[in-house]
């Protein structure tokens, strides 16, 4: 069952005194429930202009989305958004950032603390509820703001790039544990990154998109994330025969992209 569909969504940007920028072509994807899929491309191909259109942030130019059957028109409690700047609130602690938007949707204080634990706990936090968010590192303040997406249980968790700014080692864990996150609550994930080693270990369907216009060159349905849930060792996935194959065939679609566009 299909339970986003994107159909022939197309993007202009105005530019005063100049014909439009035509960001996205034609985008044509589905993404069906429990699927984790990954955009990846060379700068400039609208891959963050495609999630804010299925957030609701934008709408398109041309074309249509849609979840559930029911068409998007605005931000909406079913597609929460974890950005790359986890956009925490200092003067709340751990538990009252992972509940805020419960507090605002206006849950009373024991179920919306009650349901904040349930995510904290999920995400490793349990011991730091309390702790001002300051006081925390950058992977756990990036833990904090994928809790707190997760409690408005939306269908689709929608991800850009949120590990860019972590430390390789960090970087490693983090995508461990939201692979997990996702194996736990089942939820649909739309991610970016420009990392084709992290799109080829998380997700299960990555889109390769070409920029000027954006679109989609390229779907690869992918095993690594499954595999990993096997094993339990990324690193052995990550160096085996097929993960660096494809990671070397993606690598030069990529570059081949970026120089086509420096040639325009």
């Amino acid at each position: 069952m299909t339970a986003l569909a994107i159909k022939n969504a197309s993007v202009f940007y105005p530019v005063p005194g100049k014909p439009p920028v035509h960001a996205l072509k034609n985008i044509n994807l589905e993404i069906l429930e429990k699927e984790f899929v990954v955009a990846l491309g060379a700068s400039g191909c609208g891959k963050s202009t495609l999630l804010n259109l299925i957030a609701g942030f934008m709408a398109p130019s041309e074309g249509e989305i849609s979840l559930n059957g029911r068409i998007v028109t605005g931000p909406g409690a079913d597609r929460s958004v974890v950005f790359q700047k986890h956009a925490l609130l200092p003067w709340l602690n751990v538990l009252e950032n992972v509940a805020f938007g419960l507090k605002i949707q206006g849950h009373d204080k024991a179920k919306r603390e009650s349901i904040a634990r349930d995510f904290i706990k999920l995400l490793g936090l349990e011991q730091f509820e309390q702790s001002a968010t300051y006081e925390l590192s950058g992977g756990m303040q990036q833990r904090v703001g994928i809790a707190r997406a997760l409690t408005s249980d939306p269908a689709i968790l929608l991800m850009d790039e949120p590990l860019g700014a972590l430390d390789a080692l960090t970087r490693e864990r983090a995508q461990e544990l939201i692979l997990k996150v996702w194996r736990d609550t089942g939820k649909m994930v739309f991610f970016i990154t420009h990392s084709v080693e992290e799109a080829l270990f998380m997700g299960t369907k990555l889109i390769v998109m070409s920029p000027r216009p954006g679109r989609i060159s390229h779907v690869f349905d992918l095993p690594f994330s499954r595999l990993y849930f096997e094993t339990g060792n990324a690193r052995e996935i990550k160096a085996s025969t097929e993960f660096i194959a494809l990671r070397e065939e993606i690598l030069k679609i990529i570059f081949a992209d970026e120089a086509g566009a420096l040639d325009e």
